[in-house]
């Protein structure tokens, strides 16, 4: 098992996050509405989102060093939104306020299962341009860690990703929302983390085909991504890289909200590349942040503190670590069926 208390020890490389913030307006509800269905709900409130906010406030709780770039209006939700990220240890420097416009708002209903639909107005979000993407390139070391998602601009992302590879940077790209994606941008990615869905679509494999885990892996592999992490909800993560093809099982909690998940993974998943972690344990550590997050409601407030993480990560790797004793690993199986 790693030793991560030793390695926090060290300087952490930067982490910088370009994306969205939001001001997610959430209402529990007993069921999903069907459209034109009108559900009465329960419990609402107000938490701050975003993609990109989630994942930086993930990666700086789960213990990294984080600046983020982003764009919010000159409303009272940018302010609040600002104000939290600072507190929360991330370098806001490169933020811009957009004047005349409004902030990021996302309307997110919850039901009983924890399962959810968000509705998202941009806002200023959508204002984010090419050279606040490459504005990556002043905050990052060439062990440091780009983590973008799909909320914004792609001509953003593409920059930041270029900016990024041109110091030498991994870069993590969280395909959501869906959408598609040329091969400049792809073959830019180290890592890639789609859910199900997402990585269907990209790679364009249906989802009821025979071993579509591995077809779909193999399929984006070969678009020029260096890895691939497909998130699987409970059941944890399919990594795929050249070398490897393993699933990475998550922890069993009782969901109660599922908003947020993929982005404390995505956060979790970044600090733990940071600090050097194989992907295949640093994907475990990241299910160990998501898991937690599902049994809390939000998004930003569900992410969970490092101690937190290393106390679920650490019980884990425990069990791991005996099985290994007389089991065959998930990649020397597959070594030995490909051979």
């Amino acid at each position: 098992m790693p030793d991560l208390h030793a390695q926090r020890t060290r300087t952490t490389p930067r982490i910088v996050v370009v994306g969205s913030s939001n001001t997610d307006m959430v209402v529990r509800v007993p069921t999903l509405p069907r459209p034109g269905e009108t559900v009465l709900g329960g419990t609402f409130f107000t938490a701050r989102g975003g993609k990109g906010a989630n994942q930086a406030v993930a990666a700086a709780r789960a213990g990294g060093s984080v600046a983020m770039i982003g764009c919010l209006g000159d409303d009272a939700f940018g302010d609040d939104t600002l104000a939290a990220l600072a507190a929360e240890g991330i370098a806001v420097d490169a933020i811009r306020r957009v004047a005349g416009t409004p902030s990021g708002v996302a309307l997110i209903l919850v039901d009983e299962v924890g399962e959810n639909c968000i509705a998202v107005a941009s806002g200023a979000n959508a204002l984010l341009g090419d050279e606040d993407g490459a504005r990556c390139a002043e905050l990052l070391a060439p062990d440091g860690v780009l983590l973008v998602q799909l909320e914004t601009p792609l001509e953003t992302v593409v920059a930041a990703a270029r900016a990024a590879r041109r110091v030498g940077a991994r870069v993590i790209l969280n395909p959501a929302p869906a959408r598609e994606l040329p091969d400049e941008l792809l073959g830019l990615v180290s890592v890639l983390t789609p859910n199900e869905y997402e990585a269907e679509r990209l790679a364009g494999i249906p989802v009821s085909e025979e071993r579509r885990l591995e077809h779909v892996a193999s399929a984006l592999l070969a678009r020029g991504i260096g890895a691939v992490v497909v998130t699987l909800g409970a059941a944890g993560a399919y990594v795929a890289t050249a070398e490897i093809r393993e699933t990475v099982p998550g922890w069993p909690v009782e969901a109660r909200d599922t908003t947020g998940a993929g982005d404390v993974f995505n956060g979790a998943l970044a600090v733990a590349l940071a600090e050097e972690m194989s992907l295949p344990d640093a994907v475990r550590f990241a299910n160990a942040a998501a898991a937690i997050s599902v049994t809390r409601d939000g998004a930003q407030p569900a992410a969970p503190r490092r101690a937190e993480i290393l106390e679920l990560f650490a019980g884990r790797n425990d069990a791991d670590a005996a099985g290994r004793e007389t089991q065959p690993s998930h990649s020397a199986k597959h070594a030995e069926r490909d051979a």
